[in-house]
């Protein structure tokens, strides 16, 4: 069902629509509210996929009623029903998100056409939230730790917004992992995720890579050239081991997201870019600060939002749907089939010490499916698994 709400303060055009909507589909399903206080308290208080407003009304104007279900309820489509003096008007509620107007008297082919379209407009949106909810299975946080469903709660508060975040965290714990879901889950996950690796970039090539080049900039500039944040436009960069970059790098990136503006090597013209900066390190920044290799007003830009990624030996509890995720996904790599590994194993991995993390794991779970028995035991783990 359809949920319409009509909001008109005539009641003989009320009738007259709510009849109309009846008679076209039995899918529809009509409410009324006489004028526009009682409409954003229906609003409020349901849900509806479609609003019929009239513009000129007591106690509350349509336009009014628009503005401020908006700020709410963004995803509904509203269709202004304007006389022929509101028609100015009316054009100026579509600037404010309005998906339609139509004029009194509603033309009945106009009307049923704009419902039917609108109501589309919303199971569109509807569908592109929920896919936009979806992280491709390539990028999954696996664990239902406490430290990790920690994370998945801030991401789902932070994803949506704008909001620069700092992942910390030793090598190996999956730090990329939290990036690519901030990205997916984000209203710009149809735009590019660029990752720059900092620390495997040399220092004199850093601000070429991020910011691109003119020709003739240094000697191997023989094109121009855009850089990583001109990629990243309308989407993320993640900049991995910031803790790496260089202090002249370090300024420049500042600059970026003080300004929205990024300049190319050897060139004179600020470039505009719209891009959501997400940064990792496995160092301490703020010593890094106190002995002047990180700028503290950088820091400060990036850390916004603050997600630490806990070692595995702090999230022993995720280790056997780890090692359960990853034989599935090793198993459809090499096209065998998935190796169980018994209680016993299971246990004695969870003892222990994982310096390298994750990553470390991962290696160690392979490296069994190949060497071990059909069933990963115990003694397969203290003979292949060995640290």
């Amino acid at each position: 069902m359809s949920k319409i709400l009509i909001i008109e303060d005539e009641a003989a055009i009320r009738r007259v629509l709510s009849k109309i909507l009846a008679e076209e589909s039995d899918s529809y399903k009509i409410e009324e509210a006489e004028d526009g206080q009682q409409g954003i308290e229906k609003i409020k208080n349901d849900d509806f996929d479609l609003v019929l407003c009239d513009i000129k009304m007591p106690k509350m104007d349509g336009v009014e009623v628009l503005e401020a279900i908006k700020k709410i309820k963004p995803e509904i489509p509203f269709v202004m029903i304007s006389g022929h003096g509101d028609l100015e008007t009316a054009v100026q509620t579509m600037r404010l998100g309005a998906f339609d107007y139509i004029s009194k008297p509603p033309d009945l082919n106009r009307l049923l056409n704009t419902v039917r379209n609108a109501l589309d407009r919303k199971t569109l949106v509807v569908e592109n939230k929920m896919l936009k909810k979806k992280v491709s299975k390539n990028y999954e946080m696996i664990g239902s730790s406490e430290p990790i469903n920690l994370i998945k709660d801030i991401i789902e508060k932070v994803a949506p917004t704008d909001a620069r975040v700092l992942i910390t965290g030793p090598n190996g714990t999956g730090k990329e992992l939290v990036a690519h879901w901030l990205h997916e889950k984000s209203e710009r996950n149809a735009a590019p995720f660029i990752e720059v690796n900092c620390a495997a970039i040399p220092s004199e090539l850093i601000e070429s890579e991020l910011f691109g080049h003119v020709k003739g900039a240094f000697t191997s500039a023989v094109k121009d050239r855009a850089g990583k944040f001109e990629a990243a436009d309308k989407g993320t960069i993640f900049l991995d081991e910031i803790g790496d970059m260089s202090l002249p790098a370090q300024a420049k990136v500042l600059r970026a997201l003080q300004e929205n503006m990024i300049q190319r090597v050897g060139a004179e013209k600020d470039i505009k870019v719209d891009v959501r900066v997400i940064a990792a390190t496995n160092k301490d920044l703020k010593k890094e600060i106190e002995e002047g290799r990180f700028r503290e007003d950088l820091y400060h830009r990036l850390a916004v939002i603050l997600i630490k990624v806990p070692a595995l030996n702090d999230r022993r509890d995720d280790i056997p749907e780890l090692i359960s995720h990853f034989s599935d996904k090793i198993a459809g790599e090499q096209g065998t089939s998935r190796k169980q590994f018994s209680d016993s194993a299971v246990k004695l991995l969870q003892e222990y010490d994982w310096t390298g993390n994750i990553r470390e794991l991962r290696n160690v779970v392979e490296r069994l499916i190949i060497l071990g028995g059909s069933e990963i035991s115990e003694n397969d783990v203290k003979l292949f698994a060995s640290k």
